[in-house]
């Protein structure tokens, strides 16, 4: 079965038929779902979903450019959500300078404090960068040495991917490989291992082809795992079984 290790069905795009949707995934062959935070608020409505379907779990942390949100009394209670059963990761945490939406420095703080509480609470991480390479590599080295996750929708060289898996983290990989102009993800997809691979969507955002533009969800998993398979020479069931296994072994402890 399909494992979609990053999602935010949360989102006010699936409100008039999230229900539905989600009842579907099962005869898509989706078998499990990490539903991500990526504001403060959403801590607590990934949660609330999880606790709702059965084949959902919740990442629980404050995205770069919602960090302005955090101060110690919001990181406190967000802490408090770890508590919580089916809450797998400390995510989604991270950089990015692209739209540069809270000042680097701060963004810097709070992705240190958030890596810390993954090593305290002994959690995987999710990790978002964008247009900030050297940096997060940089804090990755220093604070992130011995953790666990997955490099969430990686857009970045070869060489830094090997670096990362090298470090023991996996690459999450959604619907820009299915893109003509995602040379850069189709070349990592191609050179690392399967065993450092994991699935992903970002929905309701990045849907693959042929659905690029629209709204994206997780039974659209599948054509990553043909594009993969693809590059790979080898079955979609392949890329599906092996990454179904990483992702389970990641965050479930499988």
């Amino acid at each position: 079965m399909i494992f979609d290790t990053h999602a935010h069905y949360d989102s006010e795009q699936f409100d008039e038929d999230r229900e539905i949707l989600l009842a579907s995934m099962k005869e898509a062959g989706v078998g499990m779902i990490v539903n991500v935070a990526a504001s403060y608020e959403s801590c607590f409505e990934v949660t609330k979903l999880a606790q709702k379907y059965a084949f959902m779990y919740a990442a629980v942390g404050v995205h770069p450019d919602e960090v302005g949100d955090l101060n110690e009394e919001t990181f406190a209670r967000m802490k408090e959500q770890f508590k919580l059963d089916k809450v797998v990761a400390v995510g989604e945490i991270g950089l990015d300078y692209y739209w540069d939406n809270e000042p680097h420095e701060v963004q810097k703080k709070w992705f240190i404090r958030q890596l810390d509480l993954a090593r305290e609470l002994d959690l995987p991480v999710m990790i978002h960068s964008r247009s900030a390479a050297a940096d997060t590599m940089e804090i990755m080295k220093e604070h992130g040495q011995g953790l666990r996750g997955i490099i969430h929708c990686y857009s970045y060289s070869l060489e830094m991917a090997k670096e990362y898996v090298k470090m023991g983290y996996h690459i999450g990989i959604g619907g820009v490989v299915t893109f003509k102009n995602g040379k850069k993800l189709k070349e990592v997809a191609e050179a690392i291992p399967l065993e450092s691979i994991v699935l992903e969507t970002d929905c309701p955002y990045m849907a693959p082809e042929p659905f690029r533009g629209k709204r994206n969800n997780s039974s659209y998993i599948r054509y990553v795992a043909e594009e993969i398979s693809r590059l790979k020479g080898i079955t979609a069931e392949e890329v599906i079984r092996q990454t179904e296994e990483n992702a389970k072994k990641l965050l479930l402890n499988e």
